[in-house]
């Protein structure tokens, strides 16, 4: 394609919105624009990773630091909007919401006797524990929702301490809904003071970490008051006992019980589709250098950037045209500078797209006979026949 066709506007400065250094440089390159909207050189390269696409395992040589599961492909980022949950030591990898860990009971007590106490406004976790001068470890905290294919009164037990992953729980009970204030008061519960003794028509459900803790302070159903030492099996029962709770970081992994990171990141893949556009940027943040990208030939939008300087006795234009034809005729990827700009302009927008080769057309070498050549990441140029351009550039890998 030509430069102009393309209609490749580049950049001299960074975009003042620049999340990311990856973002800024595919601003300035023309790629993007400061919307995040996709420009055709943009859609170019996307073209070009679709078309890779036929290859299920072609991300793993675009030399990007990835991390996966069985599921999905994720790339680090510190802007990125999935959080996953990874183990540097056996390299375990999920969303956050999804991830499995090493739990531990907070103690093994002897059961006690349950008891009613008075406590005056507290209706959180925070709150009771302040209250009462007990860890959140010692509490269940009660979670209320409508299954909604059966219109069910869902009440969830995790402890205290812990966050319940709704991802978690519809994937045992299905689709939920924060259940109503009517709802909860028909189950015999009382918001900010609930637990599960004593419910009428509940589905209850229970992190399997709440039948290995003893005497845990929860809701007594009436506003309040909270019931010391309530304990699963002699108090009330569940019909689901399952993971239910979020990984944090610091907790141990199941597989070696080595510490969890959160890691922030982009998804790449799934076992369904490719997130192209994600690729993009993963390419953008990983391979580049003080002048642009530095893009690996695979994925690069072009293999070469063909350019040509003005000369004043030979039409190196006309040349330059021939060697775009001939490479194309060879299939190779090629975008042809046809600007008149100067040299310097034309050298720092092929640095700036970031194609593996640029080839430059000037009268001074046409006259040998020769082209110049020169690696994207290397320091030096070469002088190649140009009617060996052909062959030369299938060489390179």
């Amino acid at each position: 394609m030509k430069y102009q066709e393309l209609h490749i506007q580049t950049q001299r400065e960074f975009p003042n919105n620049a999340r990311t250094q990856g973002f800024g440089w595919l601003v300035r390159a023309g790629y993007l624009t400061r919307e995040n909207e996709i420009l055709p050189l943009g859609k170019q390269m996307i073209e070009r990773l679709q078309n890779l696409s036929a290859d299920p395992s072609f991300l793993f040589h675009l030399s990007l630091p990835l991390l996966t599961n069985e599921h999905e492909t994720f790339f680090p980022i510190s802007t990125g909007s999935t959080e996953i949950i990874h183990c540097e030591s056996c390299k375990y990898t999920e969303r956050k919401e999804l991830a499995q860990f090493k739990k531990t009971p907070f103690s093994h007590e002897a059961i006690l006797p349950i008891e009613k106490v008075e406590t005056p406004e507290c209706h959180t976790i925070e709150s009771l524990t302040g209250f009462l001068n007990i860890p959140k470890e010692k509490t269940a905290k009660a979670l209320m929702y409508t299954r909604i294919s059966h219109n069910q009164f869902i009440f969830v037990v995790v402890r205290g301490d812990m966050t319940l992953s709704e991802a978690k729980l519809k994937d045992k009970v299905g689709d939920v809904r924060l259940a109503t204030a009517e709802e909860i008061n028909k189950a015999g519960a009382a918001a900010g003071y609930a637990s599960p003794i004593g419910l009428k028509n509940a589905l209850i459900v229970v992190d399997d970490l709440i039948p290995q803790s003893s005497n845990l302070v929860a809701g007594a159903n009436e506003a309040g008051y909270h019931l010391l030492n309530t304990n699963y099996g002699r108090d009330y029962a569940a019909e689901i006992i399952a993971d239910l709770v979020e990984a944090k970081a610091g907790d141990l992994c199941q597989h070696c019980g080595n510490p969890l990171s959160i890691v922030p990141t982009v998804s790449l893949a799934t076992r369904r589709e490719f997130h192209f556009e994600n690729i993009l940027l993963a390419l953008a943040e990983t391979h580049r250098d003080d002048k642009g990208f530095t893009f690996p030939k695979s994925a690069a939008p072009f293999d070469v950037y063909l350019m040509h300087i003005a000369g004043k006795e030979l039409n190196t234009r006309v040349k330059a045209e021939e060697i775009y034809d001939a490479l194309q005729a060879a299939g190779i990827f090629v975008l042809l500078d046809d600007r008149d700009e100067r040299a310097g302009v034309k050298f720092n927008d092929a640095d700036l797209i970031g194609c593996p080769v640029r080839v430059t057309v000037g009268e001074k070498n046409l006259k040998d006979g020769m082209v110049e050549l020169k690696l994207r990441k290397a320091d030096k140029n070469i002088l190649i026949p140009h009617v060996d351009i052909v062959s030369k550039i299938m060489e390179i890998k």
